[in-house]
């Protein structure tokens, strides 16, 4: 049967936005006390805007870390953008957070890991119903009493 709800997308789009929550608080505020993120992504992902030998040099997914230098953070609905220093020279990164697989503030011990498959439509599958058990003639009648005395072991 199909999941029409898809909890699992609403689940996943909950914990993008504390994400989101927690990058524009360092955008609008900075970051309080001791915090600091760890944001890994998945740089094939569509959208993912990054220099070309940081592509090369992390073909599938890169660790970033806001914490001391870092600047321009924007926060928009789908993505961020943030300013790092790279071989003492400022890029740009721009990343949607569909393609966060993970972030983390390790200030509080806190982290969250994300499917990989999160914005795609899973192919359904067909489930085979429980199969129904045994009708013998001591079933009961749907709604009937049964004493369970019948199906205790008896003592010899």
């Amino acid at each position: 049967m199909k999941d029409l709800l898809r909890y699992d997308k609403m689940v996943e789009a909950a914990l993008r936005n504390v994400v989101r929550q927690a990058l524009t608080t360092a955008a609008e505020d900075g970051l309080p006390g001791a915090h600091h993120f760890y944001v890994t992504f998945r740089t094939k992902y569509p959208g993912v805007d990054i220099p070309d030998y940081l592509k090369s040099q992390y073909p599938q997914e890169m660790t970033i870390v806001l914490e001391h230098q870092f600047w321009d953070l924007e926060v928009r609905d789908e993505d961020f953008s943030v300013a790092l220093s790279f071989h003492n020279k400022q890029e740009k990164l721009t990343i949607p957070f569909e393609a966060v697989s993970a972030f983390a503030d390790p200030s509080v011990k806190f982290g969250l890991q994300f499917q990989e498959n999160a914005g795609e439509e899973p192919e359904e599958t067909l489930v085979a119903p429980p199969p129904e058990p045994p009708k013998t003639a001591e079933s009961p009648k749907p709604g009937e009493v049964v004493a369970l005395d019948a199906f205790r072991k008896k003592s010899t």
